[in-house]
């Protein structure tokens, strides 16, 4: 049974001064969840947690994030222009990109931010913007299937992604003709794992081509990015990860490849998104609508616009009706939102207590990759994002979107941009 970080109780008061929808944050959890995280890789001096802002683009998380010693990972321009107002700089910011155009090369330059480059091609490409950082990471794919003791996790060879092995060792030397000095090496080979198994196994390949690297090229490695994959538990009959136990698989793996290399020194970071926030968010929405057709359905106030990822992806999320924890879930229902499209919705055939119009729905597991990837599709309006604070006040960290917003880049109309929303 999943159990909300917020009360019945308390939504009834926050509800009198936000509406609903909104997403709220979880400070305690997240604090909590992000010194864990530094205990289970304690045992190597330089590790770093370089959040994926994409994940969550909120700076006042953000700021909660820095205040625990994280760093950011940037993939684009606002990303790193997000992560300077918040006094980030440096070494505290990884730019990860692909494709990526010009400008965002230059600023992530202009920051001093660790470059990671997607593609050996952009070698030459960076080297004619802003000339090549003595500091610079390659990401790196192996192509074919990445599997574990359970199975087959996800299929790099398909992804868009980073360099084969040839064009890594190329691309140090090439590199290291251009003025680098140091290296980082960064992989992601699998999305939203459940197992403890992943990052043990993906760092062990890493830490292996770090000294066949070092081998072949001479190259200083500074560093190893481990990335995200590391998931949370959706269904609540899934076992979740133990990052203690992650941790100290990654360190018997740096035991026995990279200390008998000599390379004792290297850091690890990592480059968590979803397993930083996701249980810590909820999104909250009211029953408004009910209908009786060919199946039973309830209409939130919400719709993807502010949870995309189960129209996306067909992924699911719990939902708790507030107040009904304890009741049988003997009704069978589609829980949607009100867009023109028969993907929006939030559960299909879910079996929950019986709903009443005005009931409260927390949907857990949206503090990751939940408003961000929010859209405007039908006109729809972002909702509000609210941090339940650590002595249980709660603020407003993101104002919900009014019409105004909508047509802010439009030269069209004054009527439009001087529009009254209640």
């Amino acid at each position: 049974m999943k159990k909300p970080f917020v009360t019945l109780e308390q939504l009834k008061e926050i509800i009198k001064e936000h509406k609903t929808p909104f997403h709220i944050y979880d400070e305690k959890g997240i604090r909590e969840n992000a010194r864990r995280l530094k205990e289970a890789f304690s045992w190597n001096k330089g590790f770093r947690e370089y959040f994926a802002v994409k994940a969550t683009p909120n700076p006042y998380l953000l700021k909660i994030l820095k205040e625990e010693g994280c760093g950011v990972d940037c993939s684009s321009l606002t990303e790193l222009m997000l992560s300077e107002a918040l006094d980030f700089k440096g070494e505290d910011i990884m730019f990860s990109s692909n494709a990526t155009p010009p400008e965002e090369f230059k600023k992530a330059a202009e920051l001093n931010a660790i470059i990671n480059l997607d593609d050996y091609t952009h070698i030459d490409f960076l080297n004619g913007i802003t000339g090549i950082p003595e500091t610079i990471c390659c990401r790196y794919n192996p192509g074919g299937v990445f599997t574990i003791s359970n199975g087959i996790m996800d299929n790099p060879g398909d992804a868009k992604y980073g360099f084969t092995k040839a064009q890594m060792v190329e691309g140090y030397k090439k590199l290291m003709n251009l003025g680098a000095k140091q290296f980082g090496i960064h992989s992601f080979l699998a999305s939203n794992t459940v197992t403890n198994e992943y990052y043990p196994i993906l760092a062990k390949i890493l830490f292996e081509l770090a000294v066949e690297l070092k081998e072949t090229t001479g190259a200083k490695i500074k560093f190893i990015n481990l990335s995200g994959g590391v998931g949370v538990p959706y269904k609540p009959d899934q076992q979740g990860n133990d990052i203690l136990a992650i941790g100290e698989g990654v360190r018997k793996a740096y035991e026995e490849v990279l200390v008998p290399a000599g390379m004792g020194d290297v850091e690890i970071y990592t480059e968590l998104g979803r397993f930083m926030l996701a249980p810590y968010g909820h999104l909250v929405a009211t029953a408004i609508h009910e209908k009786h057709i060919y199946k039973e359905y309830i209409g939130l106030d919400a719709c993807a616009v502010d949870l995309m990822r189960p129209a996306m992806y067909g992924s699911y999320h719990h939902i708790t009706v507030m107040g009904k924890e304890n009741e049988p879930c003997d009704h069978k229902y589609d829980v949607t939102g009100s867009l023109c499209e028969n993907n929006d919705k939030f559960a299909i055939d879910r079996m929950l207590p019986k709903v009443d119009i005005g009931d409260l729905f927390v949907i857990h597991d949206t503090g990751a990759h939940g408003y961000a990837m929010g859209y405007n599709y039908n006109g729809k309006l972002k909702s509000a994002e609210l941090l339940l604070q650590e002595d249980g006040s709660v603020q407003l960290i993101r104002r919900k979107e009014e019409p105004k917003d909508y047509f802010a880049t439009f030269d069209f109309s004054d009527i439009l941009k001087d529009m009254k929303y209640e």
